[in-house]
């Protein structure tokens, strides 16, 4: 792990506790440039917003979309606190950003939730990035134990 991944990481850790605080489940994502720039932040905006395709990574590729070109976010970095579920793992793909870092696994973050009462696809953004035709690189999980602090009781 080099230090820029757990310092990008860890500030998506603070954007999902923003995330809870304001009402919404615990999600935060970041978009970092090829020069460690951090460029746009986004949280889940779910309840707030009453969208349910409010997750932190949707958000974040609705901005960059907007601002930058796809030859520019191909060398751009996505952090997430958590594995991007199936819908977020291809805005990211179609938006071109070649790189996902991220802390709590999909499985992990399953293994808290109550699966009678919550819809989850159970599908790993590596598995939705396989069936790609481009290279897309997948860091993590990274920093699990930490990650999954603000996820504790959230889901029961």
């Amino acid at each position: 792990m080099n230090e820029g991944h757990l310092k990008y990481i860890r500030a998506t850790f603070r954007l999902a506790e923003e995330a809870k605080k304001n009402g919404n489940h615990p999600f935060g994502a970041l978009l970092i440039d090829a020069k460690g720039n951090l460029l746009l932040t986004a949280k889940n905006t779910v309840v707030t917003e009453q969208d349910c395709t409010g997750h932190a990574e949707l958000n974040l590729m609705r901005l960059a979309s907007q601002q930058y070109d796809r030859h520019f976010l191909a060398n751009c970095t996505i952090y997430s606190n958590v594995e991007p579920c199936p819908m977020c793992a291809s805005a990211i793909f179609w938006g071109n950003v070649r790189r996902v870092v991220y802390g709590l696994s999909e499985a992990k973050l399953y293994s808290l939730s109550n699966k009678e009462n919550e819809e989850m696809l159970d599908l790993p953004c590596r598995d939705v990035f396989k069936k790609g035709k481009k290279e897309m690189e997948v860091i993590g999980p990274l920093l699990e134990k930490e990650a999954i602090k603000v996820h504790l009781g959230f889901w029961n």
